[in-house]
């Protein structure tokens, strides 16, 4: 069954999908239209779901919190749901880290980390202003995360109001010292407030790789020059590349670390941005002018804190490595398959993410491939978005083998249907 309504759908063109699925539950890896059929979540529902749908023990403290207190405001306030996951996160992450500034998505948790990075620089005497980026990047919708994302389709029309960024080539194969080459020419002139990228893999760029080292070298140049490193792991953190953060494969610490979607294991929205102590003491005056002047009014909501926190103590409590070193693995057998397929190249694997694209001309992300695309994977009630024609999967962590063996089968024959 499928339905219109007067919602106007995000990412959506209503003139080519004027009508939406209705899903009326999900389990696990799987999502239950409206007539009862099952759709396997290849994408976690745009990457947010970790262990799965309606895990017991999230939406049991769902439920209990709301009985006790859903919302206070944070200026002022505080409650014990976001103590408790801020002690649980920071056990988690590099000991550099020890500020935690909470709000509701990955766009501003990176809207967050520009704005800390500002205020860090002019706080200290130093001005600092310019922001480093990765091309083909994507950070967000919000009008800074716009500016510091790839300029395209995605953002055209918002031109006037965006502000300027110097832009690393991407460090593809074998033109990896160019990417770094541009950087050590950026930070030399000591304009450089931040780098800002995504460690290890560009997520809506088209789920680009580049290797640990690159970005350990990266990080060398930014800490020689003073500038400070922007992890941007709303999509890479909570495991999607085999760690916990996918800047610990490089043993890198960044200055600042932006976190979402897989927060409260997908059930709540929620973001947080975490920040070394000397950009935190940057802010910390009598002068209320050095204020860190940014807040939403669901800032650090009980509710979502309670499922952030459950989402860790499974982390805490259960072999969540394990599953995710499993689902891995079996992402790896699918990549070795595809790579002989007919009609795929440029198959890639990191972690939980395989990614390969539709060999013929493709057009990047308004591939007219693109539509067509989605309708066959829905046909096969597979529950998987192209980047253009850039085919990924990026499954919960409680996925099967069956279930990824169909994904793959239907990834080889959409390469031999489409390429």
């Amino acid at each position: 069954m499928t339905q219109t309504s007067p919602i106007w759908h995000p990412f959506t063109q209503h003139a080519i999908f004027p009508k939406m699925h209705p899903i009326v539950a999900a389990e696990g890896a799987w999502l239950t239209d409206a007539d009862g059929a099952r759709i396997f979540d290849a994408v976690s529902s745009w990457w947010v779901v970790t262990h799965g749908h309606c895990h017991p023990k999230i939406v049991a403290a769902i439920q209990s919190q709301a009985a006790r207190l859903d919302q206070v405001i944070f200026a002022g306030y505080t409650h014990e749901p976001a103590e408790r996951f801020t002690e649980r996160l920071l056990a988690r992450v590099p000991d550099r880290l020890t500020r935690v500034f909470f709000s509701d998505s990955g766009s501003t948790a990176v809207e967050v980390a520009l704005k800390m990075a500002l205020g860090f620089w002019r706080h200290g005497g130093d001005g600092r202003a310019r922001i480093v980026v990765m091309e083909n990047g994507y950070h967000g919708d919000t009008v800074g995360t716009m500016s510091a994302g790839e300029r395209g389709v995605f953002n055209q029309p918002y031109e006037p109001l965006m502000f300027g960024v110097d832009r690393l080539p991407f460090p593809a194969p074998g033109a990896e010292q160019a990417t770094l080459d541009a950087l050590e020419g950026f930070a030399r002139t000591g304009q450089v407030a931040a780098l800002l990228l995504e460690p290890l893999v560009l997520g809506a760029g088209g789920m680009l790789v580049y290797p640990p080292w690159v970005l350990a070298e990266m990080a060398a140049i930014c800490a020689r020059h003073d500038v400070l490193l922007i992890a941007d792991e709303v999509m890479t953190g909570w495991g999607r590349t085999g760690t916990f953060l996918a800047c610990e494969q490089a043993g890198v610490a960044p200055d600042i670390l932006c976190l979402s979607k897989g927060i409260t294991g997908g059930s709540l929205p929620l973001a947080v941005t975490l920040a070394r102590e000397d950009v935190y003491q940057a802010h910390f005056s009598t002068d209320r002018a050095k204020t860190f002047f940014h807040s939403s009014s669901y800032t650090a909501n009980a509710i979502a804190c309670a499922a952030a926190e459950a989402n860790l103590a499974i982390w805490d409590e259960e072999p969540v490595l394990d599953r995710i070193a499993a689902v891995s693995a079996l992402q790896a057998e699918g990549a070795a398959r595809l790579k002989a397929a007919p009609g795929l190249t440029n198959v890639r694997q990191v972690g939980t993410i395989l990614a390969a694209d539709i060999a013929t001309p493709a057009g990047g992300y308004m591939s007219d491939l693109g539509p067509g695309l989605t309708r066959f994977f829905a046909d096969h009630n597979l529950l998987i978005r192209p980047l253009g024609a850039t085919l990924y999967l990026m499954p919960p962590y409680c996925s099967t083998g069956a279930d990824l063996s169909s994904c793959h089968d239907a990834m080889a024959e959409a390469g031999a249907r489409f390429g």
